[in-house]
């Protein structure tokens, strides 16, 4: 484990992969090698993308990568966490780091990584917080993280990436898309892909109206002050046009969330998730080993047959 986390602070990508592995699998040996690294994180950009199953997020991905990549004079590096669907006889992830982005397993700068759902909702995987910090301790500058479709809780992205891109495509049913569980309000930057085709423009008309009506029902008006301004972009990523334009606009988010002060919000809350959720996990543990397992199992089958409810069982244990 310690050769592991000394590995990963020389660059070894190799090693980063076994944890990465180790952390998808629960094995114990990923967390401890997490808390050697964690002095290591924190300054990576993370971004994330979601939308709709055919909006063209993995092409984005694919040319988002290699442009953030820069000029070979002064070369950035990117991680890239694709969050797949699960088998459901393996748990793997189905589509594959090959079969998704061919394209980036060659790029000297790029690392590309699939990782399950396992029926987590919001399409992140279980264990795609600690995944990030890993790749994170790895030393890469940008991490972008992929989600499954764009369903009710895929907000949770927004809680893990600093800037959220909502990609969506012509004649996916944008609207009914985009207002599905609030999804324009977790946008940082709302992207049209699929430019080329009919129907863009008025997808893009759309989008953007629908973001006016959402500031109006918020109680904003266009006299105060906007933080930030969501913009509505236009991509083909298939032709790779508008990527600088989309690349522009990132930057220029990370701009504003570093002089505002929203980028050690953002990583102060995704931090207090994840701890929340290890606190959850420990105190649960311990106390299911020390209640008395005949009673646990008599309860749970009680509830399964209706006797009582769940909330009329919480009041049988004590805090």
């Amino acid at each position: 484990m310690k050769d592991v986390a000394s590995q990963i602070r020389q660059g070894n990508r190799l090693a980063l992969s076994c944890l990465l592995t180790w952390i998808e699998n629960e094995n114990p040996e990923g967390r401890a090698a997490l808390d050697e690294l964690f002095a290591l994180t924190g300054r990576a950009f993370i971004i994330g993308i979601t939308g709709p199953s055919g909006s063209g997020k993995s092409t984005l991905v694919n040319r988002l990568a290699i442009q953030l990549t820069g000029s070979p004079q002064t070369p950035q590096s990117v991680a890239v966490l694709a969050i797949d669907p699960s088998s459901p006889f393996s748990g793997g992830a189905i589509l594959g780091d090959r079969v998704r982005m061919r394209d980036l397993m060659e790029h000297p700068e790029i690392f590309v990584r699939s990782a399950a759902t396992r029926g987590a909702l919001g399409g992140l995987a279980r264990a795609a917080s600690e995944m990030v910090l890993a790749l994170e301790a790895g030393g890469f500058d940008f991490v972008l993280v992929e989600t499954v479709g764009a369903g009710q809780s895929e907000v949770d992205i927004a809680c893990l990436a600093h800037t959220t891109l909502v990609v969506e495509a012509p004649g996916l049913g944008d609207d009914i898309q985009a207002a599905k569980a609030g999804i324009l309000e977790i946008a940082d930057i709302l992207v049209v892909n699929k430019a080329d085709k009919n129907g863009a423009d008025t997808a893009a008309r759309s989008l953007a109206a629908m973001l006016e009506i959402g500031a109006d029902a918020a109680g904003l008006n266009r006299e105060e002050q906007v933080t930030w301004k969501v913009p509505v972009l236009k991509t083909s990523a298939l032709n790779d046009e508008g990527i600088d334009e989309l690349v522009a606009a990132i930057r220029q988010h990370r701009t504003y969330l570093e002089t505002s002060g929203e980028w050690q919000r953002r990583s102060q809350i995704r931090l207090d998730d994840l701890f929340e959720r290890l606190l959850r996990e420990k105190l649960f543990a311990e106390w299911k080993r020390n209640i008395q397992n005949r009673k646990y199992e008599q309860i749970l089958g009680e509830i399964h047959t209706r006797k009582i409810s769940p909330y009329q069982a919480l009041k049988q244990f004590r805090a």
